[in-house]
C-alpha cells in the first residue's frame, strides 16, 4: 500500500439482513471503528440494502463513515420502475455508490454502455464511484484476464475527464473469488492492480494514476487481509460476506490502516 494514497474498505452488505440487524450492524461498526480512531485515519464506507439506508444512515450519525447505494440508475428520474438515482442517494445522505459489481454486471447483464453512463451520473452527483472490475474463471484460464479488465475499465471511464473521474475507486474483484472463499494470491491482486494503475496513466497521466486508489474484492476475511493490503499497488478492500460482522469488518479494516501506517514514507 502506497503512501500517498489514503486507503478504502467498503462493505458491501448485499440483500442481507433485516431493518434491525441493519441498525445493530451499524451502531457497532462506527462505535468500534471510532473508540479505535481507525475512521479518521482510513476511508471506510457501507452499502447496506436500498430500503434500510435512510435508518442505517442515521445510525451512522456524525461518524466518518460514508453511507452508500449498492447501485444507481443511468437515468435522472422518470418512468424508471424499480430504480433508484445517484441524486435520489444523495437526498437520503449517500456519499458513495458502488457500480458495475459481477452481480450486476454478469448476473443481470449490465453492458459497458449502462455502466458508463451510471457513472457519468453518479460523479456529477457528487458520489465517490467504486467502480467495479474482474474477469471469470475461464476468461483467466485462457489468459484474458488482463484484456478483460482494461476493456471494461476504457468503456466505464470513456471520455470522462480526469477532473470528473478524480474521486473514483476502482474495485479488482474477480469473478472466481467472489463469495467462493477463493481469493487471489497477494501477488496476482498486486500484479493486476499494477496493470489497472498503468492503464489510467495511458488513459490519463501518471499523476492521476499515482493517486488513484485500487481496491481488492474477493473473499478478503481478516486473516488475509494484512497480506493482500501490503502490496504497493492495493489501497484497500471491497468486503461482501466478513462485511457482515462487525469483529471481522472492522479488523479488516485496522489490517488497511496498520498496512498503510506502515507503507514507505508514511
Amino acid at each position: 500500500m502506497h503512501a500517498v494514497r489514503r486507503p478504502f474498505v467498503g462493505g458491501n452488505w448485499k440483500m442481507n439482513g433485516d431493518l434491525a440487524s441493519a441498525v445493530e450492524l451499524a451502531d457497532d461498526v462506527c462505535a468500534a471503528l471510532g473508540a479505535e480512531g481507525i475512521d479518521r485515519t482510513i476511508d471506510v464506507a457501507v452499502y447496506p440494502p436500498f430500503p434500510y439506508l435512510f435508518t442505517a444512515g442515521r445510525a451512522l450519525g456524525h461518524s466518518n463513515v460514508l453511507l452508500g447505494g449498492q447501485d444507481c440508475s443511468a437515468e435522472v428520474g422518470g418512468a424508471f420502475t424499480g430504480q433508484v438515482s445517484a441524486g435520489m442517494l444523495t437526498d437520503v445522505g449517500c456519499r458513495s455508490v458502488v457500480i458495475g459489481h459481477s452481480e450486476r454486471r454478469h448476473g443481470l447483464h449490465e453492458g459497458h454502455a449502462l455502466l458508463h453512463e451510471k457513472l457519468h451520473l453518479a460523479c456529477e452527483s457528487g458520489l465517490t464511484v467504486v467502480y467495479c472490475v474482474g474477469e471469470t474463471a475461464d476468461e483467466r484460464r485462457r489468459g484474458e484476464a488482463d484484456t478483460v479488465v482494461a476493456h471494461q475499465i476504457r468503456h466505464g471511464f470513456g471520455t470522462l475527464p480526469a477532473d470528473r473521474v478524480a474521486r473514483v475507486v476502482v474495485a479488482y474483484e474477480p469473478v472466481w473469488a467472489i463469495g467462493t472463499g477463493v481469493n487471489a494470491t497477494p501477488e496476482d491482486a498486486q500484479a493486476m492492480h499494477a496493470s489497472i494503475r498503468g492503464l489510467l496513466g495511458s488513459l490519463y497521466d501518471s499523476r492521476f494514476a499515482a493517486q488513484a486508489r485500487i481496491i481488492y474484492g474477493g473473499s478478503v476475511n481478516a486473516k488475509n487481509a494484512r497480506a493482500i493490503f501490503d502490496q504497493p499497488d492495493v489501497d484497500g478492500g471491497l468486503i461482501g460476506g466478513a462485511s457482515l460482522k462487525a469483529d471481522d469488518f472492522v479488523a479488516i479494516c485496522r489490517a488497511a490502516a496498520e498496512a498503510w501506517s506502515g507503507a514507505p514514507g508514511h
